[in-house]
């Protein structure tokens, strides 16, 4: 199984409904790509957060589903105006 980590500082000027909408559509891409087990995404209540307001876990079933993930247009749609609003982190690792 492959763990997919992430964790978002948005840029300046993003809007709440920005953010909700984020979170709407990762939580939406479980059910859609293949090998996806769970997904959970919410809003970091660290206070040590050094910025990072958003974070989550992705699960995938093998190192094949995980890669398939990164070119799947519903992951690329939500890339396309997801990233120009956030300054990501990502750590993926086997379990």
């Amino acid at each position: 199984m492959i763990v997919h980590t992430f964790l978002f500082r948005w840029k300046a000027g993003v809007a709440e409904d920005q953010k909700e909408r984020a979170i709407r559509e990762i939580q939406a891409l479980q059910g859609k790509i293949p090998g996806l087990v769970e997904t959970l995404v919410g809003r970091n209540i660290s206070p040590r957060s050094q910025g990072y307001e958003l974070g989550g876990v992705m699960k995938f079933a093998n190192p094949a589903n995980f890669e398939a993930y990164h070119d799947h247009p519903v992951h690329q749609r939500l890339l396309a105006w997801l990233m120009p609003l956030i300054d990501p982190v990502e750590v993926d690792f086997e379990i």
